[in-house]
């Protein structure tokens, strides 16, 4: 009967069955929050446990079929090693080396030129959840000192059971597009600690619904305009003979609004957490905040003119993920930007093993590093710190955005169409001006403040 209806329902909406199937998954976690909500909660541990797993099951079966037991595999390797290997670097090693060669197989087995949503989109989620396991399994056994304030509060007491890895790995709000979430957080969702009403359900009815509603316009903003904006288009004669100016604004409007699949699913996914209240983060200033699982900042997403700010409100807790498990734990290097380049690898790896993810993170890198020689810049200089705070920064800001949202769709274009003869066309097309601007910029940006700042008044960078 589900078949029919799907196949149908694609149609309607333009839009391929297996996005259908995602979405509708990621939608149905609402029910069963509410399900957990009004029948559950005062339920013991083993019972919470169950209906995580089961509902988890069922999303990744609907989606995925018999190809479930990829998952299920691996998160019962992942208990035997935290089982039989303790709280050993050995046991780190064993979990990271395991879990990112079945994940990077998965990729090479199943990999196509395409977008396809396959079993290793959800296993990729997966991959970190069981890796940040085993780390704050590990930093459960060392001294608070020796810690960092998040991976103190990460860090587990004592080894989880199986109901507790196989429910903290299917749980119904995070199964499929993330976000990513500790163990000591899920169990403190099992143990009814995360609440603002000691004992009860928690009052998130309200902020879950703020969340989905804002998911939904981001769903319904994608579905309207990115149709008028494809990726294949990118690869058409039609596009190539386009004037030059038409092709860069095409790259700006397309990355736009290809972004908002993933804002509109993390979004509305965050608003299932929400609602079964693993979103719960404490009180802040007297209010109580519901941002545990936050990641977007939408508002962040859509003002800020600076590529520093959109990375940081785009998947936050992938990034705070990485900042936790790799950067802060490559301290020993003594080098802050060759532990950003080898968590910038690490995100390469695990996104997929085509070359447009390593042009992407590369030229992330590249990017970000000449936006902090422009920030020096205007801060050591009198006159353009004076023109950013005078009645013309409206003019400034939107020039800024323009070029923001123009070389935010850049680097996108390998991120998207994978394989180097695709984006090589497109780069071809537009004459590599991305590359060409922040290869000068990145020449002129030093020179520019050795000239126009004197000496004394040049911020120097600190090495932490």
């Amino acid at each position: 009967m589900a078949a029919p209806f799907l196949e149908k329902l694609s149609e309607s909406l333009g839009s391929p069955e297996p996005a259908i199937r995602l979405i509708l998954s990621v939608l149905i976690g609402y029910p069963f929050a509410l399900v957990y909500r009004w029948f559950l909660f005062y339920q013991p541990a083993t019972v919470v446990h169950l209906f995580h797993i089961c509902s988890g099951l069922a999303l990744a079966a609907f989606n995925f079929g018999s190809q479930l037991y990829h998952s299920a595999v691996c998160v019962f390797v992942q208990f035997l090693m935290l089982r039989l290997m303790g709280r050993t670097v050995t046991g780190v090693l064993s979990s990271f080396t395991f879990q990112m060669l079945y994940l990077l197989a998965g990729y090479y087995y199943t990999a196509t030129e395409e977008y396809d949503i396959k079993w290793t989109m959800p296993h990729c989620v997966l991959t970190l959840k069981l890796i940040g396991l085993a780390f704050d399994f590990y930093d459960g056994g060392k001294e608070p000192s020796q810690l960092s304030a998040d991976q103190a509060k990460a860090a587990l007491p004592s080894v989880p059971t199986l109901l507790e890895v196989f429910g903290f790995s299917y749980f119904y709000g995070g199964v499929l597009v993330g976000p990513q979430f500790t163990m000591r957080n899920y169990q403190k969702l099992v143990s009814r600690e995360l609440t603002d009403c000691p004992g009860k359900p928690p009052n998130s009815v309200v902020p879950a619904l703020k969340r989905f509603a804002l998911g939904f316009l981001c769903l319904a903003i994608h579905a309207i305009f990115s149709p008028s904006f494809p990726d294949t288009y990118l690869l058409t004669d039609e596009y190539e003979a386009q004037p030059f100016w038409y092709r860069c604004v095409f790259i700006l409007l397309w990355g736009k609004f290809m972004l908002y699949k993933y804002v509109s699913c993390w979004v509305i996914a965050e608003g299932v957490c929400i609602l079964a209240g693993l979103g719960y983060n404490g009180v802040v200033n007297g209010k109580h905040q519901w941002d545990a699982c936050a990641n977007m900042k939408v508002w962040l997403f859509e003002t800020t003119p600076l590529f520093g700010g959109t990375i940081a409100s785009f998947n936050i807790n992938t990034n705070a993920w990485a900042a936790r498990h790799v950067f802060k734990r490559l301290k020993f290097l003594g080098n802050k930007t060759l532990s950003h380049v080898a968590t910038l690898l690490f995100l390469t790896i695990w996104h997929g093993l085509h070359s447009g993810y390593i042009l992407c993170f590369s030229m992330e890198f590249f990017i970000i590093t000449v936006e902090r020689q422009a920030q020096a810049l205007v801060l050591d200089s009198p006159l353009l710190t004076s023109l950013a705070n005078s009645h013309f920064y409206p003019f400034v800001y939107i020039v800024q955005q323009f070029i923001h949202w123009l070389f935010m769709g850049y680097p996108l274009v390998p991120f998207c169409l994978f394989t180097y003869d695709k984006w090589l066309k497109v780069y071809s097309s537009v004459y590599f001006c991305g590359h060409l601007f922040f290869l000068v910029a990145y020449l002129i940006l030093p020179f520019l403040r050795i000239t126009l700042v004197p000496k004394k008044d040049r911020r120097e960078k600190k090495e932490d």
